[in-house]
């Protein structure tokens, strides 16, 4: 999930995008969950966490983060900051992942910590491993001394502004966000006419 109380001020600091998938319904489970361990994410975790991120933010639903999920965005993010990158696993495997970043802000004492990716399988849902992922995530980032934590989502996601507010976020600034396809630029099309996008070995 992406959350932040101000999608404005994280833009302007890291120009990141925060994400939200948390289920919209509620679950019902025939039999309890397995035991669910939080720990710092490792290289062997990279392939799962983006392909559990490939099946959370489709196109379909979140078009731009659709886009924005990609192999190398995760790969820079982990090679950078893994001491905030998280996961949850249960029974051996990758179950949700919160992954944040360490921001120094230029001239200023403040330093914030940025949540970047939050995301918890749909059978894991309503489990607490969100709340659990978030609140690791926090003491992390009060260990590097970070006086602020930023998290960013859609106005319309109401189920991630219920999480964020239930725990302690607050001090919403509400954005807009545009995006336009370029496929449909007179330019695009004339460069693809042209071939110039094929790429030679």
């Amino acid at each position: 999930m992406l959350v932040c109380p101000s999608a404005g001020l994280v833009g302007k600091l890291a120009g990141t995008y925060f994400m939200e998938v948390l289920e919209k319904s509620r679950i019902r489970r025939s039999k309890p969950l397995p035991a669910v361990e939080i720990r710092e994410m490792e290289l062997k975790d990279v392939a799962a966490v983006f392909e559990l991120g490939q099946k959370l933010f489709t196109a379909e639903e979140w078009p731009t983060l659709y886009r924005s999920w990609d192999d190398h965005e995760l790969a820079l993010l982990f090679s950078n900051d893994a001491e905030t990158c998280l996961v949850a696993e249960a029974e051996g495997r990758v179950v949700g992942f919160a992954l944040g970043r360490v921001l120094d802000k230029p001239r200023s004492a403040w330093r914030y910590g940025l949540l970047m990716w939050l995301g918890v399988e749909r059978r894991f849902k309503r489990g607490g491993i969100a709340t659990r992922l978030l609140r690791q995530l926090k003491g992390l980032f009060i260990e590097r001394d970070t006086r602020m934590m930023l998290v960013d989502t859609a106005a319309k996601n109401h189920a991630a502004l219920a999480f964020f507010r239930r725990n302690g976020f607050g001090q919403e600034i509400r954005h807009v966000y545009l995006s336009q396809n370029l496929e449909n630029d007179p330019r695009y099309i004339q460069r693809n006419d042209r071939g110039e996008d094929d790429t030679e070995d």
